[in-house]
């Protein structure tokens, strides 16, 4: 018997693209801005190609370190999310149970259908807290930058294994919920 599937490929390189975008805008804008302001104070050719070329240093300096330290902050902030959601669901279980019932019955599944999912996703606690960072907090896990990935801590507690994780999810599903409790520590 022959089985047929549907398997989708989606572009993924979004931040990336939108980083190139941005950074040829601003990395072609302001340097054209500089030589054209000095060109009209200064005639010497050599002293506005030397003031552009420094000028595309410096901005190229600022946007590589600034994009460095934007995702190293956005991986922070998941990692400080992902490990409360595992300190809440290991702490506050029925609290939690019933934010994922909330969440379930949101988008139209019968309490008994919401029932069944939590007692599933309690057998399954790396799941269940992927499953509140993505739909509670609308968070998905960031690419790290290259260099601090070798410095990232160790896994948590919970993680049993890497090949337990749940697969990848459209970034298009749906809106993110924002919690209604209390702050993080």
């Amino acid at each position: 018997m022959q089985t047929l599937y549907h398997k989708e490929e989606h572009f993924r390189g979004s931040n990336t693209v939108k980083d190139i975008v941005i950074g040829m805008a601003d990395g072609l804008t302001v340097p054209f801005a500089l030589a054209a302001g000095i060109s009209g104070a200064i005639t010497a050719a050599h002293i506005v190609v030397t003031a552009g070329a420094a000028e595309i240093a410096a901005g190229s300096i600022a946007m590589g370190l600034g994009g460095y330290l934007a995702a190293r902050s956005e991986s922070q902030h998941y990692d400080s999310e992902k490990r409360r959601e595992e300190r809440e669901i290991l702490e506050l279980p029925e609290a939690e149970a019933r934010e994922v019932a909330d969440i379930l019955t949101g988008y139209g599944l019968t309490p008994e259908d919401s029932n069944k999912v939590v007692a599933s996703l309690r057998q399954r606690p790396d799941a269940w807290r992927d499953f509140m960072m993505r739909f509670e907090l609308g968070l998905e896990e960031p690419i790290p930058p290259a260099p601090s990935k070798a410095l990232s801590p160790s896994p948590s507690p919970m993680s049993s294994a890497a090949s337990s994780r749940s697969p990848p999810t459209s970034s298009s599903a749906t809106p993110p919920r924002r919690r209604s409790t209390s702050p993080a520590p």
